[in-house]
């Protein structure tokens, strides 16, 4: 099956985003070493967590389109059956 055009945007942004969060931490420490070692960690580590928690939601909204979709190809199936179980019951 071939993917759609929105879930391979979706796993192209997925795959820059860890990009962006590797080199951003190394950037971003070596922008703030010198106002100090604990203040740049400090900063890389405030930027890893906020970059990790958009990285989740942007996952988390992948997982939902896909469980959505499913749970609409499961509908069909239990509407197909029901009218095959009405029809029969109606013979």
């Amino acid at each position: 099956m071939q993917k759609e055009r929105f879930d391979r945007i979706i796993s192209f942004l997925l795959g820059a985003s860890w990009a962006i969060v590797i080199f951003g931490a190394l950037i971003t420490f070596q922008i703030f070493f010198f106002l100090g070692l604990s203040l740049a960690l400090f900063i890389t580590i405030t930027f890893i967590v906020i970059s990790l928690f958009l990285i989740l939601a942007l996952d988390a909204f992948s997982i939902n389109r896909e469980k959505y979709y499913e749970m609409k190809k499961q509908s069909d199936l239990l509407e197909k059956i029901n009218s095959k179980m009405q029809n029969s019951f109606e013979q």
